[in-house]
């Protein structure tokens, strides 16, 4: 699979804006979202190639959205990598139950997000 649009969805603003602007330099198109609600609605009307999806947000954590996601053949299929500073081996275990296909650790850096992207 050839990744051409990706989903960044992360509830802080500086975060997400490093994360937009990584994608960015690879010369992907970005559609961001700032919480559960929004990353599951732009996941279906956008249906991007990779989601980028912090796990700790208010309202509607990470691992409900992929949960949500799941359960929709639309989006089913769509690959998550999980960004968090919950990075400790038992939650990096535990987002690959919940499905993920990858996983970043806060803070993000350039090469860990490009070294996800080139896995798809």
């Amino acid at each position: 699979m050839r990744v051409r649009k990706v989903l960044c969805v992360d509830d802080s603003a500086a975060e997400l804006d490093l994360i937009r602007k990584i994608v960015s330099s690879a010369n992907l198109d970005v559609v961001s979202a700032t919480n559960g609600k929004d990353a599951i609605r732009f996941a279906k009307s956008e249906l991007p190639d990779l989601i980028f999806l912090d796990i700790i947000m208010q309202g509607m954590d990470g691992f409900a959205v992929m949960r949500e996601l799941q359960k929709d053949p639309a989006t089913k299929d769509i690959p998550v990598v999980f960004i968090s500073s919950k990075s400790q081996k038992a939650d990096q275990a535990w987002a690959k139950i919940q499905g993920a296909k990858g996983f970043v650790p806060k803070p993000v850096t350039e090469e860990a997000i490009l070294e996800e992207l080139k896995k798809f």
